[in-house]
């Protein structure tokens, strides 16, 4: 069997060289139009950090796994076709802000329609709304040669950090397929190719619809549990409570269960706030209001949760930190990634510069070009951002210090040096809850985390 990924981005690069890995009979074909993209891939840096992922590609690289720009010899060579683009919430017209732009999507339905040259199994890997299938399915058919596909999903539910843990021992591999004699071989092939290694019970198989609608919904649940534990940070705040204690207590009921009931300064990622607009947009679309203003609360309390942030450290600093320098310790929306889509630390240093602060950013993964165009917009500059070789130069002068990523190394840093480096009063601003408030303290730092 071969296999052709159309996209070489976070969720196409790992799947594949984990299927190349577990399957060492099929050939795997990675493709994308940037060069620079598939350079990287077949480099000794990948374009992507990910725990263990160096080591599965360097294992099947220029074996059974491969990275290539030709699109075109890849489609036609293959069997099954994922689909991996991404799919960004739409900034123009019709549903702008909330709707999924799907030009990706449609682009390459039409590039596979043009390029098989026989039946091709094609595989919805990117985030999409239910019923995009269709779409596929129509710009597919109207190839006028006579050719047939059958279209399934098979959406990723991967935590960027644990990427490859997660494809090695996932909690489900979901596979939809239309009710058909025609579908039913289709999931088949599809399911036969995950349970060289992942366990048959855990391989669930639906309609095409339920699949597409369980990614959006997953996602939700998710993010809805971040945006309840970090509502409930501003009480116990304002009453005392530690909100650790609440969530380990609260995640002890069997009902309820201990994860993603961390406070921090708010959740990011690719596709959190992306999915939940999304699943709004079409709650609209289907005329349910009720439902939409529902999940698009858990957006509004993640920003308000990052506005607070802000708004504390500001306060905090005589209400004013113009021309106070400030070290952001971490910039990736969370550790063990160097993806910073949605990251909270973008929208922390935005209003911090809009305060007149200057601002010394450091991240282990992260560029320094990458920091500086989320932050100020592609070839801008300006004096009030820096980047930081370490922490401990970020943070050399500081009035005060925000942790926006929960990195190892963080936990591990000398403060006593790092206190007697900065201006005095010097602040802690602990937006991952991940050191001890009372240690730093005891060296003379004003400290505060979240919810407590």
């Amino acid at each position: 069997m071969k296999i052709c990924c159309i996209g070489a981005g976070y969720v196409g690069g790992p799947t594949m060289a984990m299927i190349a890995l577990k399957a060492v009979d099929i050939e795997v074909t990675v493709v994308d139009m940037s060069v620079a993209r598939i350079a990287a891939w077949n480099s000794d840096t990948l374009p992507i950090y990910e725990p263990g992922l160096d080591e599965v590609v360097k294992q099947r690289r220029g074996k059974n796994l491969h990275f290539s720009t030709d699109v075109k010899g890849a489609i036609d060579a293959a069997e099954i076709v994922f689909v991996a683009v991404n799919t960004p919430t739409k900034s123009y017209g019709v549903g702008a802000g909330r709707a999924a732009d799907l030009r990706y999507i449609e682009s390459v339905a039409r590039t596979i329609a043009s390029c098989a040259n026989g039946p091709k199994i094609i595989v919805e890997k990117s985030t999409i709304p239910v019923k995009t299938a269709e779409t596929i399915k129509d710009i597919l058919a109207a190839n006028g040669r006579g050719i047939t596909f059958q279209v399934l999903s098979n959406p990723e539910f991967l935590a960027e950090g644990t990427a490859v843990a997660d494809l090695l021992n996932p909690d489900r591999v979901l596979i939809g397929g239309e009710r058909t004699p025609e579908g039913a071989e289709a999931v088949k092939k599809l399911v036969d190719v995950y349970a060289r290694w992942v366990p048959r019970d855990r391989i669930l198989t639906t309609n095409l619809w339920s699949s597409e609608l369980s990614k959006l919904v997953a996602n939700a649940f998710l993010a809805q549990r971040i945006s309840s534990i970090n509502s409930i940070s501003a009480l116990c705040e304002a009453t005392g409570a530690n909100v650790d204690e609440v969530g380990t207590a609260i995640g002890k009921d069997s009902r309820i269960g201990s994860k993603f009931l961390k406070a921090s300064v708010g959740f990011g990622g690719s596709c959190f706030q992306k999915d939940i607009l999304n699943l709004v947009y079409l709650c609209e679309h289907f005329s349910l209001p009720e439902v939409a203003r529902y999940w698009e609360s858990v957006v509004r309390m993640n920003e308000w949760q990052r506005r607070r942030f802000t708004s504390k450290i500001v306060l905090s600093l005589y209400n004013s930190v113009a021309d106070k320098k400030i070290a952001i310790l971490g910039f990736a929306f969370k550790k063990d990634t160097n993806d910073t889509r949605e990251s909270a630390a973008i929208y922390v240093c935005r209003d911090l510069i809009a305060e007149q602060a200057h601002l010394s950013v450091y991240d282990p993964k992260v560029p320094a070009e990458e920091i500086r165009t989320d932050v100020l917009g592609h070839g801008v500059d300006n004096p009030r951002l820096t980047i930081a070789a370490n922490a401990y130069d970020a943070a050399r002068g500081a009035h005060a210090l925000a942790i926006l990523t929960e990195w190892d190394e963080f936990k591990a840093l000398d403060f006593p040096r790092i206190y007697e480096a900065m201006s005095k009063p010097a602040f802690i601003f602990d937006g991952r809850n991940i050191i001890d408030l009372e240690k730093v303290r005891a060296i003379g730092f004003r400290a505060s985390g979240i919810g407590k």
